[in-house]
């Protein structure tokens, strides 16, 4: 998020536009956290993970009475645009404000790579660097102790990190969500490739496909093997941008300025076959894009 703060902030101050940060999301808003943005004060920032603004659950921004207190506020402070960075609730909470007549505009920045409206989430590449960086440390020591390992990551609704993470790792297994192998078929798949010969795989498991913990009980239970568990949890939240990422904020801020400029709002800024496109909240809400079937079978090839 600080690389999309940093080039949201420098292109609107380059286009004469006065910047406020708000703290901790819409909770912020109720709270008034609003802090003046600066060149100087986003110095820096494009290479540290998270975010300088910090963020917050805020559960009761659904409510529309909280809705309408929160556009009152932004009213209040001369507020004429809002910029929320942010996954599918947050964009929801955008959508919320346009219909009270805010003008608004989503960057979509999550790990999962789970909205609509674009192939590729802020967040995500640099997400999916750390889990192969990782995975690939863990291969090393099932590879030398001749074991299976279980890594889980995260994809509550999708399985983009597990699936494209399996293809640049090799792993011999993944499960997620969208279509998740029956453990027996896992079983059977690791009994085969020990007949050919192999002593050791890898198994990604989306965390939104199954619990990882109940998946090395069964193969524990059901064959010889004794799987490592690993669940990489926050690790995969932290860390600087990937150069895919910080680039993709850069370019995704830049056309949001220029549409705000041009009196265009209400929009996601999306990442689709290569370009920046500017999505209506209704479209990004129906325009999704699912994980790719051919990398699958990719998968199931490769690591046969």
């Amino acid at each position: 998020m600080n690389a999309a703060i940093r080039a949201l902030t420098r292109k609107a101050i380059h286009e004469g536009f006065e910047v406020f940060g708000i703290e901790r999301g819409y909770l912020g808003i109720m709270e008034e956290q609003f802090v003046p943005l600066a060149n100087r004060s986003v110095g820096g920032i494009i290479t540290q993970g998270g975010t300088m603004l910090k963020t917050a659950r805020f559960p009761e921004f659904q409510n529309e009475d909280v809705q309408r207190k929160a556009y009152d506020i932004l009213k209040a402070h001369n507020i004429d645009h809002l910029i929320v960075i942010g996954g599918d609730g947050s964009m929801r909470g955008a959508m919320s404000l346009a219909k009270l007549g805010m003008s608004t505009m989503t960057i979509p920045c999550t790990i999962d790579n789970d909205m609509g409206g674009t192939q590729y989430t802020i967040g995500f590449d640099t997400a999916l660097n750390t889990v192969v960086d990782a995975v690939g440390r863990i291969r090393d020591t099932s590879n030398s102790h001749e074991r299976v390992a279980i890594v889980e990551v995260m994809g509550r609704k999708a399985g983009h990190i597990a699936l494209k993470a399996g293809l640049a790792c090799g792993a011999e297994i993944v499960l997620v969500p969208e279509n998740p192998m029956p453990l027996h078929e896992v079983c059977r798949h690791l009994k085969e490739t020990q007949i050919r010969g192999k002593e050791y795989s890898v198994i990604l498991v989306a965390e939104g496909a199954y619990n990882s913990g109940e998946v090395k009980s069964f193969i524990k239970e059901h064959t010889e093997f004794d799987p490592s568990l690993t669940v990489l949890g926050y690790l995969q939240r932290g860390g600087g941008p990937s150069a895919f990422d910080a680039i993709l904020s850069a370019r995704m801020s830049e056309t949001c300025i220029e549409l705000l400029m041009n009196g265009t709002d209400n929009r996601l800024i999306g990442y689709i076959d290569g370009h920046i496109r500017a999505i209506s909240y209704q479209e990004a809400e129906s325009l999704v894009f699912p994980i790719n079937e051919k990398d699958y079978t990719l998968l199931s090839i490769l690591s046969s």
